[in-house]
């Protein structure tokens, strides 16, 4: 390897310690090592700034805010106090059911919307109801993220990477149905299980406040109708949009962008206050982050490390899938799924084709999709839906830590991939 590609893993190695240790905030480490990154040679402004395949991915970063415009107007009608009191009367105060509850409606709701705009959505409603029955908001936060990546994988809209990975093999949403859903339906209820010991300290039950909240009427939360009506509307447009966008040839960042500036336009609000609450340190962070791993992708050590395990499995139907699966875990983990799955997606396509095209080799792809996705949930920048989760969190004065999430992630990524590793074999060896 050259000396700027050895550079190029140096700088991201230590924006990496520089993250996981926390000695300065993530977005000023990330913002430093873009700049490091081009300082080097490592990449170009041009690359940067403007290419599809080693740059800024603008799409995302106008996908995000266009839904936090949206959060942002939304929250301004009292249906997140609403939304909080109906949970926390449904739980009837018990906070193992209460996570159950949002761990459930989150995984559900991530299947049919991407899992951002699913975090974007929940979170909020989430901490008010935290704090409603006086609960620790971080482990609620952390349970439903994860909930949210599992329950993404089970549909070709529910998780970017397979977007990608069904735009890339011709898969259809039909066939993600049948092959990813059995799965990420069994890995969110064990999921749910696993949270009961997991987040067990957490689980303190206050009576006095579970009265209070019984006692409550949502419908009083509720402060402008007419908001709330032109909402609705709205955002069903814009869910309506997400899902048919390939049919109408548009971008989802296109829609949520769109769907924001209408909804602002029409809630008759000051744009400047809509404006503060969008979670520009996190588009910031997003940004730092794609530059690095653009460089990452324009020096080539993401496709050496592909083309390594396409060498290493070649020809193996059973091996060349359990590396795809377990394979993935680490480098999506380490530098997010979405640039991994962008960057060996073509490799995979090459060893399915070498093993007998898609009719032969299609739980190859399934596999790589299970890798992928599941190992969302390892850091908190392993995920595009973590990075927001963790925006959200601090901005409302509960910072979750790179190891606070990393304690939990790793053991809930062990098992869910081992899990689906199991299924995998079960399904297109042993049952085939």
């Amino acid at each position: 390897m050259s000396v700027t590609t050895w550079a190029t893993i140096a700088v991201f190695a230590a924006v990496y310690v520089l993250i996981a240790t926390e000695w300065i905030h993530r977005v000023a480490a990330a913002l430093g090592g873009a700049v490091a990154m081009l300082l080097i040679g490592a990449t170009s402004p041009e690359d940067a700034f403007f290419s599809e395949h080693t740059g800024i991915d603008w799409n995302v970063l106008f996908l995000l805010l266009g839904m936090m415009l949206i959060v942002s107007v939304l929250k301004r009608t009292g249906v997140f106090e609403y939304v909080a009191i109906r949970a926390a009367k449904r739980s009837r105060g018990r906070p193992y059911r209460l996570m159950v509850l949002l761990i459930l409606t989150t995984a559900v709701l991530s299947a049919w919307l991407d899992n951002v705009t699913t975090v974007l959505l929940i979170a909020p409603v989430t901490i008010a109801v935290c704090g409603k029955l006086g609960l620790p908001v971080v482990p609620y936060l952390i349970a439903e993220v994860m909930a949210c990546n599992i329950g993404g994988a089970a549909t070709l809209i529910g998780d970017p990477p397979n977007i990608m990975i069904g735009s890339r093999a011709g898969l259809s949403f039909n066939d993600f149905l049948l092959h990813m859903a059995p799965i990420t339906t069994f890995l969110v209820l064990v999921f749910a299980v696993m949270a009961r010991w997991m987040f067990r300290k957490s689980f303190s039950y206050d009576p006095k406040r579970a009265e209070e909240v019984m006692a409550m009427n949502e419908r009083e939360a509720i402060t402008d109708k007419r908001l709330l009506i032109v909402s609705g509307v709205v955002i069903g447009l814009v869910m309506v949009c997400f899902v048919l966008h390939t049919a109408l040839h548009l971008e989802p960042s296109v829609v949520a962008i769109s769907g924001g500036l209408i909804l602002l336009a029409v809630s008759r609000l000051k744009p400047e206050k809509a404006v503060a609450d969008v979670e520009w340190q996190t588009l910031a962070f997003f940004a730092g982050l794609f530059v690095m791993v653009g460089a990452m992708v324009q020096t080539g050590v993401i496709t050496d490390i592909g083309e390594a395990a396409a060498r290493a499995t070649e020809g193996k139907l059973f091996g060349a899938s359990m590396a795809l699966l377990f394979g993935s875990v680490v480098p999506s983990a380490v530098i997010d799924n979405i640039p991994f799955v962008a960057s060996v997606s073509p490799i995979v396509s090459q060893i399915v084709e070498s093993s007998g095209g898609t009719e032969r080799a299609g739980m190859l792809w399934w596999s790589f999709a299970l890798g992928a996705d599941l190992a969302g949930n390892a850091t908190i920048i392993a995920s595009s839906a973590n990075v927001v989760t963790v925006g959200i969190a601090e901005r409302a004065g509960h910072p979750i830590s790179f190891w606070q999430f990393s304690k939990y992630g790793l053991v809930v990524t062990a098992v869910t991939t081992v899990i689906a590793g199991l299924y995998v074999w079960l399904r297109y060896f042993v049952l085939a």
